[in-house]
């Protein structure tokens, strides 16, 4: 038996808020709702449902998305634009730029909950051979 991740729960102050954040910068599409999940749909089939949770019950999270060139480019334009601070390091020591790392770029920021968020063009130790 083959073992997928199929979704994850994010939790967030408002979950409409903490999905259209997300959708927003990466030009996708809120997927459905159901309970207290607002859920987006990503492109390996995985889910991640937004759930609207206390904010003292938040505990900060790392979520690293694999992105395409193009994506990259569209999603930092985004982020410059809308005056999200961001970073080339998970440590927040270098503010304004991106990394060029293994072969390609990333960039880190902040979501509306305070979770870190990871766009990279290229997994870490590189494309696979």
């Amino acid at each position: 038996m083959s073992v997928e991740l199929n979704h994850t729960i994010v939790h967030a102050r408002d979950n409409r808020e903490s999905a259209e954040f997300f959708t927003g910068l990466l030009g996708l599409e809120i997927s459905g709702e159901w309970g207290p999940f607002v859920a987006v749909a990503l492109s390996n089939g995985v889910t991640l449902d937004f759930a609207t949770v206390p904010e003292d019950a938040i505990t900060p999270q790392h979520y690293a998305f694999l992105v395409s060139e193009e994506e990259f480019d569209a999603a930092y334009t985004r982020i410059r634009q809308r005056g999200i601070e961001h970073y080339a390091d998970p440590h927040r020591r270098q503010p304004g730029t991106i990394n060029h790392n293994d072969g390609g770029r990333g960039v880190y920021f902040m979501d509306p909950a305070g979770h870190a968020m990871e766009l990279i063009t290229v997994p870490y130790g590189g494309r696979p051979a």
